[in-house]
Formats: C-alpha cells, sequence, structure tokens
C-alpha cells in the first residue's frame, strides 16, 4: 500500500551509498494536497474469516463509518454481499443512525471456532463472508444492487469494496488478500479516493475502532536503506514485507498509462557477468498509481523510498509521494540478462522483474486472449503446449504428469505492457494482431516468435509474463516478430478421392431474427456499434448461430472459402443446424443452404447432400438436439448407395446420433464401396466429472464409443463391405478412454503425415487453454486403411485469434473479418487421400 506519512524532503547525507548529496534530486512535482474527509458513509472495515480457523473472534462483521458533520438515517440502507467472482448479492438489512464521527458495526455469520466474541453489533446479518476475498456493497436502499467493474457506484451503492481476487472493485485493483486472522481496513477512515488498493490495508481486526490519524505524526524512523535484491529475498514472498525501506536502482521499464501505475527498478550494473545475488531477484516493481509518472524516463538512476509489499505474488515497493522519487546524477545502466526461460518457479522468482533478452526459440501456444487483453501464449521451444491424453495414455497418471510438468516448464505469457480490455477499449487498434500500418495479421498456436527487445520477466495475474518495457501499442514495431503460417491450401494427401471431416462452428440459416420473427426470444453478443452479431441464447430451444441475415452471410462466406478449398469428394459436417428441431419440415433445410451457397462459389452441380433418413427411422423430434451430423458430397466424384442410417440408442441422449451412409466411387465398381459413419459424442462442458482428467461426461462418451463400433460393425455386414471410417468430433483426445474402445474395436486412428520433428502429431484439429490437441478424427477399419495415401489437418481455425471469426465482427477500430477460410471454425478439419482402386 502507499506510505501514509507526510511527504519527507530529500536527505542530505547518504555516505552509505557513497553518493554526494549534489547527485540528489527529488523529481519535479507538485506536491500532493491532503486529501478531505469523505461525504458519505463508508465502509471502514471488512472481516470474513470469523470462526475460521486461527480465527480470534467468532463471527464476520462489516464496520462503517460517518466522516461527515450530519447524522445518518439509515432505516432504508443495507450492507450487500458477493463472492470475489459472484453478481447476486446477499443483503443485510441496516436501522438506526450514525452520529458524526462514530462507527456501525454489522455482525454476520458465525464459524465454529473463535473465542472472542465482537462488541455489541448495530445490526446483525446471517451471512457467511470469505475468509480471503469477496466484495461488499454499502447501499442506501434494501433491493440488491448489481455493481460492475465499470460503475461499481451504480444505483443505489454508496460504497463498495472489491477485495483479494475480487472481479469487481473501486479504482485501479482490488484491496489485498485477507486471512482467517486479518482484516482489510482503510488506511484512514475519514479517506475514499475511490481505489480499494490505495485505500485499504491488511491487518488484525478492530472491530469498533476506525483508523483516524489525527495531531502531530509520530517520528517515523528513516526508511532502512537495502539492496534490491534483499527487498526480494530468496522467496516467494519479500522478508521485508510492511518495511518502509530506501534502495536505487536504473529504471528499466516504464509504465506511466495503460493501467500498470509504476515502473521497474533493476540494481546498477546488473544483468551481465556472474550473478552476484543468485537466487535474488535484483529488480523490483514500484507500485505509484498517485504520482507524476510522466517525469521518468527509462534508463533512468533513481532512489525510491517507498513501503514493501505482496500484491498477489508480484513483490512491490509502493512510495507515497513525490519526493519519495529522487533522481541520481551518477550515470548507471543495466544489461538485459541473455536466458533461456526459466523453467521453474523458483528459478523465475529468482530473476522477478529483471530485464531479459529471451534466448532459444519460442512458439505461440495460445491465441485465445490476444484479441481481448492483447496477450499471446507462449512455448518455450519449437512446439506449442499440448494436451497431456492428446499423446498419453489417460490412464497412464505418470506419463500425464510428465507432460503437464513440461507444459508448465515451457509456458509463458507475452503481454503489451497494460491492463487493456480491448472488448471495451475498442476504438483502440489491438496490439500484435494489427500492424504499423493499420492492417490486420495472423497470430497463430505454431508459429515461431522472434524477440526485438528486450522484456522484463513480470508475475501478473498469477501468470508468468514478458512485458514490454512499455506499452505496446499497434502503431509500433512491437517486442517480438511472430511469422505468418498461413497455409492457403491444405497439403496433399495423394489417392484419387478425398474424404474431410469439419465441425462448422453452429452453422444455421435459422437467425436469431428469424427465431424471434416467428415468437421466440433472443439475448445476443453485440459489435462495437451495438449491432447484435451472434446469438447468446435463444429460448425455447432456438438457433445458436448468426444474429441476423449480414451475419450469416459472414458465416458462410467463411464456410464456403473453407470447404471448397478442401476439394474432398465427401465432407461430414458437424454442428450442422437440426432444422426439424427448430419446428421445421424439412430435417434438410440448413443443408441445402449450405450446398446452394457452396455450388454458387464452385459451380452448379458441384455439390449434393445425403438425404436424412425417414421420419419413422429417426429418433422422436423432441429427443433431436438443435445440431446434428451430415454429409455433403461431389456426384462427379462419389455416390451414396442406399439410404443414409441414424444410430438411435440411449447412450446418445446427450449426443447427436451418428449417422452412416454407403458410398462408392463413380468410377469404381464392387469392392471400392466404402462406409463412413459420422459423430458429434458428448462435450466435455458438462455431465459427471469422474475424477481422470478426462472432462466431465467421460463415462457418456465411452458408453457412445461402445455403441457406436457396435453400430458400425452391424451397418458394414449389411451393406456387404469391410471398409468402415468414423469420422467427426469425438470431443475426446487421442489417447483417451473413448479413443482406445475404439482401438480396441480394430479401428486405426488416422494421424497427420506432417507431423513435428519429433515424430508426434504435430497437427492438432483443437486448441484450448493454450493446450493443443485433437477431439476431431478420421478412424479407418484394417480394410479401409488400406485405402489411405495420406492425411493432413489443414491448420486455418484452431490456432487463430478469434478476432478474425465472423463473430468478432467490428468488435475492434481494425477491421479483421475477411470472406476467407481462416477462423471459418473453432475446430480444424481433417482430410484423408484414398486410393479407390485398391
Amino acid at each position: 500500500m502507499p506510505s501514509s506519512r507526510p511527504h519527507r524532503r530529500a536527505l542530505a547525507a547518504l555516505s552509505g551509498l557513497g553518493l554526494a548529496a549534489a547527485a540528489l534530486a527529488p523529481l519535479a512535482a507538485a506536491p500532493a494536497a491532503a486529501a478531505a474527509p469523505a461525504d458519505h458513509l463508508v465502509i471502514s472495515e471488512v472481516y470474513g474469516g470469523g470462526g475460521n480457523s486461527g480465527a480470534t473472534f467468532t463471527h464476520d462483521f462489516v464496520e462503517l463509518f460517518n466522516p461527515t458533520d450530519e447524522a445518518v438515517d439509515l432505516s432504508t440502507w443495507s450492507v450487500q454481499y458477493r463472492s470475489a467472482s459472484g453478481t447476486s448479492a446477499q443483503v443485510t438489512r441496516l436501522g438506526g443512525n450514525v452520529a458524526p464521527g462514530e462507527t456501525y458495526l454489522v455482525q454476520m455469520a458465525r464459524g465454529a471456532g473463535g473465542t472472542t466474541p465482537l462488541p455489541e453489533p448495530d445490526a446483525t446479518g446471517s451471512t457467511a463472508m470469505s475468509g480471503t476475498a469477496g466484495q461488499v456493497i454499502l447501499a442506501s436502499s434494501t433491493a440488491a444492487q448489481s455493481p460492475t467493474s465499470a460503475d461499481p457506484d451504480a444505483g443505489a451503492v454508496v460504497d463498495f469494496l472489491g477485495w483479494g481476487g475480487a472481479a469487481v472493485f473501486e479504482g485501479s485493483a482490488p484491496a489485498p488478500s485477507t486471512t482467517n486472522s486479518t482484516s482489510v481496513a482503510r488506511t484512514d477512515s475519514r479517506v475514499d479516493t475511490d481505489d480499494n488498493r490505495a485505500d485499504f490495508t491488511t491487518g488484525a481486526p478492530t472491530p469498533g475502532t476506525p483508523a483516524l490519524p489525527s495531531g502531530e505524526p509520530e517520528p517515523e524512523p528513516e526508511p532502512e536503506r537495502v539492496a534490491i535484491a534483499d527487498v526480494q529475498g530468496d522467496g516467494a514472498a519479500s522478508p521485508l514485507v510492511g518495511r518502509e525501506v530506501t534502495t536505487t536502482g536504473v529504471v528499466t521499464a516504464l509504465y506511466a498509462t495503460g493501467g500498470y501505475d509504476g515502473f521497474y527498478l533493476q540494481t546498477a550494473g546488473t544483468g551481465s557477468g556472474a550473478d552476484a545475488t543468485p537466487g535474488r531477484s535484483d529488480a523490483v516493481f514500484v507500485y505509484a498509481p498517485r504520482l507524476d509518472l510522466g517525469a521518468l524516463s527509462v534508463g533512468q538512476h533513481l532512489e525510491v523510498t517507498g513501503e514493501v509489499s505482496e500484491f498477489f505474488g508480484l513483490t512491490e515497493l509502493s512510495p507515497g509521494a513525490q519526493d519519495d522519487l529522487v533522481a541520481l546524477t551518477t550515470p548507471a545502466s543495466v544489461t538485459p540478462l541473455a536466458t533461456t526461460l526459466p523453467r521453474t518457479a523458483a528459478e523465475r522468482e529468482a530473476h522477478e522483474g529483471e530485464l531479459v533478452a529471451p534466448q532459444g526459440p519460442f512458439t505461440v501456444t495460445n491465441s485465445f486472449q490476444t484479441n481481448r487483453y492483447a496477450e499471446v501464449g507462449l512455448a518455450a521451444g519449437t512446439e506449442p503446449l499440448v494436451q497431456p491424453t492428446d499423446v498419453v495414455d489417460a490412464q497412464d497418471t505418470a506419463g500425464v504428469a510428465a507432460v503437464e510438468a513440461d507444459n508448465a516448464a515451457r509456458a509463458v505469457t507475452l503481454d503489451d505492457g497494460a491492463s487493456t480490455d480491448f472488448q471495451r477499449t475498442t476504438d483502440v487498434p489491438l496490439p500484435y494482431l494489427t500492424a504499423p500500418d493499420g492492417a490486420p495479421r495472423p497470430v497463430r498456436v505454431g508459429a515461431p516468435v522472434t524477440f526485438l527487445e528486450p522484456v522484463v520477466l513480470d508475475f501478473r495475474n498469477s501468470t508468468w509474463k514478458l512485458q514490454p518495457t512499455t506499452p505496446y501499442t499497434a502503431d509500433e514495431r512491437g517486442p517480438v516478430a511472430i511469422a505468418d503460417t498461413r497455409e492457403d491450401a491444405p497439403e496433399d494427401v495423394g489417392g484419387d478421392l478425398r474424404l474431410a471431416t469439419f465441425n462448422v462452428l453452429n452453422y444455421f440459416n435459422t437467425t436469431g431474427a428469424d427465431f424471434e420473427a416467428a415468437g421466440g426470444t433472443c439475448t445476443y453478443y453485440r459489435d462495437r456499434a451495438g449491432d447484435e452479431v451472434t446469438n447468446n441464447r435463444c429460448e425455447p430451444n432456438g438457433p445458436r448461430g448468426a444474429a441476423e441475415a449480414d451475419d450469416l452471410e459472414r458465416q458462410q462466406a467463411k464456410i464456403v472459402a473453407a470447404i471448397n478449398a478442401l476439394d474432398a469428394g465427401i465432407v461430414s459436417l458437424e454442428e450442422i443446424e437440426n432444422s426439424v428441431a427448430l419446428g421445421e419440415a424439412d430435417r434438410d433445410d440448413a443443408l441445402k443452404a449450405l450446398v446452394r451457397a457452396l455450388n454458387a462459389d464452385a459451380g452448379a452441380g458441384t455439390w449434393d447432400f445425403v438425404r436424412s433418413p425417414d421420419a419413422a427411422d429417426l429418433p422422436p423430434v423432441a429427443e433431436q438436439d438443435v445440431i446434428r451430423t451430415a454429409f455433403i458430397y461431389q456426384p462427379a466424384l462419389v455416390r451414396p448407395l442406399g439410404a443414409s442410417q441414424v444410430l438411435d440408442d440411449p447412450a446418445f441422449d446427450n449426443a447427436r446420433e451418428p449417422l452412416a451412409q454407403l458410398f462408392r466411387p463413380v468410377k469404381a465398381r464392387g469392392k471400392a464401396k466404402f462406409a463412413v459413419v459420422v459423430n458429434h459424442f458428448k462435450s466435455k462442458g458438462s455431465g459427471t466429472d469422474d475424477g481422470t482428467g478426462q472432462g466431465n461426461a467421460n463415462p457418456d462418451r465411452i458408453a457412445q464409443a461402445e455403441a457406436l463400433a457396435a453400430f458400425a460393425d452391424r451397418f458394414a455386414d449389411e451393406k456387404g463391405t469391410d471398409r468402415v471410417f468414423l469420422v467427426g468430433d469425438f470431443n475426446a483426445y487421442t489417447q483417451e478412454d473413448p479413443m482406445q474402445v475404439l482401438y480396441a474395436a480394430g479401428y486405426t486412428n488416422l494421424e497427420s503425415d506432417f507431423g513435428d520433428a519429433d515424430g508426434r502429431p504435430g497437427e492438432a484439429t483443437y486448441s484450448f487453454s493454450g493446450l493443443s490437441g485433437s477431439l476431431d478424427h478420421v478412424l479407418a477399419s484394417p480394410g479401409a486403411l488400406e485405402m489411405v495415401t495420406g492425411v493432413d489437418v489443414w491448420g486455418i481455425n484452431a490456432g487463430e485469434s478469434l478476432a478474425f471469426e465472423y463473430s468478432r465482427a467490428n468488435y475492434n477500430v481494425t477491421q479483421f473479418y475477411a470472406p476467407d477460410p481462416f477462423r471459418s471454425s473453432d475446430h480444424d478439419p481433417e482430410l484423408v487421400g484414398l486410393d479407390t482402386t485398391r
């Protein structure tokens, strides 16, 4: 927390540092005016550890203070509590009055422990609050309030406190986290600057005793003079937390704008040669939100005085006044430390905040948050991080743990030196995704990364990051160069016929606007102009895709570009609208619309679709999902033989039913026929977690794999072929239990011929939380395997930033949308070459 002591003049004698007094000059700035008392009732202290292990007090409490000159009538007021991430409030009604200069104690829930009751409370509630983090609302109404980070004082909110990991807070950041033995309280109960982090500190709970600094301050001891390495210490937290110290160093990174409100200071002369402080970092973050940072510059030699603290794992020094920053005229510099990425948390902690020149190859492993926070997940090495169960049998716990450990050792996040949320700040071009000339540029998983400038090894938001030395904006070169690895077409997989599978990301030709016109209701995600783009939720049982006709056109243009570039004879589709489930008479209506669009682009008659089975051969409409599986094909190359079949089995009550079709190449006869079964198993997002690390609903997917294997055998026997392909989105990674069921049934998973240097399947169809793995698969029976000439995963979607998706059109001042294949879905298509003469 910023120091509460009065402003000091610069010290005249610095013999301990060997610097002459003439070498010191306070940085020019007008002295801050003393804070005026708040003009409203304030939250002065919050304690959520009451009755918990290690607590002295038996109850949680919220203490209010009246800093005004008038009594406050609380007959219509309330205190409201939300969890750290919560959006709904538990309301405790208040009553009576609070006299000027008096506290008001609200007793909350009692825990099982503690030995000391609270002083007699003024109001009593039953809310059990968190001992570490949460949100407290003081409202002039008893109606539940809904403050947000954008407007924490909305509605009847009089005061608001977010502490610990609270999602909503006033000002720059939440107040610090608490424990079962500490509360969070105002440094001065009379002052409210609307910045929770600046106004509150932690300490032993003191119910009924406001913090009221008054009169002449006690003479303070001179700050201890220490090296930065002593501030950092050799552990995860500083040994000097809570103490005021003076240290010197060079400004290596300056964040005067962008929300970080501070700078990095590193001991002069460090970064090259032998490390004089092994195990202890020579840099520290100086947090100074109330000071004039515009007077500083990178490379400046400074003396800084401030209080040492830990903010979510980042060691900080917090000066309280402008004259706590003193310019030194003696020349000094820092050399960027040339180093590979430290692999362990302890090794990184030993260099926290230091200026580094990263060595060795780096690869993009995560682009999911690039279009929101300008963050790029990196992996040290030439390959992205991998889903453990994509490369190791899920039952091999030691093997899974080894992959997880390697992922952790190689992961780091490249940031932009700012806390900007680009979903809210839409008029600023997105860094990394926008070139200096304003053109969009891709940041793709798997792309090589070259560092052009030194960066700072930073720990922020519980994540190790590499920060540029000043906030990076899109009109600058930036700290890295990221290769453009887009491929305009898939690899050549050989053969005379190509089979593909493609999840088309909720392709619905029924838009949200269509659904509402028919009497349904929808909520939407909107672009920067407020226009609806995609459906959030349409009830009852409504469409999931585009909001309006122009959005559908954009979505469809991308899907058409991707499918026609695949140039496959057969394409299985997943996540396409099941039109009959939306009340239409024709189950294939959306499928027909997509084929019309494909033919408009590729030429009349290029594509056709496999008709759905008769209604009598389908599950009841009420049991069908609003999305389905389907086949399209090129009639010049291949023809369906007989009717398609759907597997109606209880195992698929919570998933999309498999669809089977027999095909025969146009120029072949007899033995050349083969069967394809398209699938879309239950997702990992809901259902039972069996604790095996394979996501929710793993037992359901196992049952679905067993039912599929039996169905495929029956279908093949009925059609007189031993050539069967199982394709689609199995929602199971390559080595997970459902896939093992299919391997045991005799099927071989077809892996890309274009893998990584270590022989692993380097082309994955999906990316989640920065980990690459394949949920989409093509599996072949022994007979079908003889036909295979090559396999490719065309990486047009999973590794691309969301910014390029149709659903993000006009979200940022940089316009990323283009009617091309890139980010036409969130899954990559897989393509298999077949020699039908074998």
